[in-house]
């Protein structure tokens, strides 16, 4: 995932995933409502937003998406 701002899409690209596997993938929103795209997939900032919900109401798990950080500022999906 590249350096984003506040109005940025999301890109979640399953490939990258540093914690892509059975334990993690099984367990995360885009698993459950797409399967595991190959070719990954953006969301906006309302769409995680409304994600975001849903996950905290527990009707869906989160997004487990996880990086690589490749300079000194993290970023939190």
């Amino acid at each position: 995932m590249s350096e984003s701002t506040p109005t940025d899409a999301v890109v979640v690209d399953c490939d990258r995933c540093l914690v892509r596997g059975p334990s993690a993938c099984g367990d995360c929103i885009v698993t459950v409502l797409l399967g595991a795209p190959p070719a990954g997939i953006e969301l906006d900032q309302e769409e995680l937003a409304a994600l975001g919900v849903l996950a905290d109401a527990g009707l869906t798990p989160p997004l487990r998406l996880v990086t690589p950080v490749t300079g000194p500022e993290t970023q939190v999906s």
